[in-house]
């Protein structure tokens, strides 16, 4: 475990300035980093806590947000947050994105060659997007998000691995499944994993309804596994 310098930061997106917040080690050494996406909610403090968790194990960590151009909002309210994902034009949001790797490029505590992703959620789809837009990515983890048309899946060019809750009502099993079957088929390097017992957003540990304590735990520790494996 290390100490965690966090900041806020911001950089040219697509014709916005992107906003967010960062973490990184105390020392100056170079450091392999991670991009973490959040959820429809905004950026809010459960993502800022994630982003100084990955610090602790060594990684700079950012989370753009990804609701600059809609004016910076964070809710707590479904409803509202329904309304702010449908109006993120998705290319926008993978323009932002594809720019806080630039933006990381420039940072010389930062390695430039180390770049994994991590969303959650809506983010958990953008991380799975920039596995096939984005060719510095190392290495992708995206909880319980959306999964692209089969066919799509022959240009991923990042290893995966997708969190799944067995109950989750906006994600069925199925399409975790379809994930897995087309990631083989294709030749993919990933593996899809399932909780059974778990409804969606199951990691959010400020929110008693959903968090499962011991599979979240269990989802991190793959997590750190993972990203070790392929970006240090």
């Amino acid at each position: 475990m290390v100490d965690v310098a966090t900041s806020p930061v911001s950089f040219p997106g697509h014709q916005v300035t992107v906003t967010g917040f960062l973490a990184r080690p105390p020392d100056a050494k170079p450091k392999p980093a991670v991009i973490v996406i959040h959820e429809w909610w905004g950026l809010n403090d459960h993502i800022k806590d994630i982003v100084q968790r990955l610090t602790r194990e060594g990684y700079v960590a950012v989370a753009p947000d990804l609701y600059s151009c809609l004016g910076h909002p964070v809710t707590k309210d479904p409803a509202e947050a329904a309304k702010l994902m449908e109006r993120l034009p998705s290319q926008q949001a993978l323009k932002d994105l594809n720019a806080t790797a630039s933006y990381l490029k420039t940072l010389p505590f930062v390695d430039p060659l180390k770049f994994g992703v991590i969303g959650f959620c809506m983010g958990g789809t953008f991380a799975l997007m920039m596995a096939s837009h984005n060719s510095d990515i190392k290495a992708s983890v995206p909880f319980y998000g959306q999964i692209p048309p089969t066919d799509s899946l022959k240009y991923v060019v990042a290893p995966i691995l997708y969190i799944h809750g067995g109950q989750d009502q906006w994600i069925p099993q199925r399409e975790a499944e379809r994930l897995a079957q087309g990631l083989k088929q294709f030749g993919k390097p990933g593996e899809v994993k399932i909780y059974p017992d778990c409804p969606h957003a199951f990691f959010n540990d400020t929110r008693p309804d959903v968090y499962r304590p011991q599979q979240a735990k269990d989802a991190w520790q793959r997590t750190l596994r993972f990203l070790g494996t392929y970006l240090k």
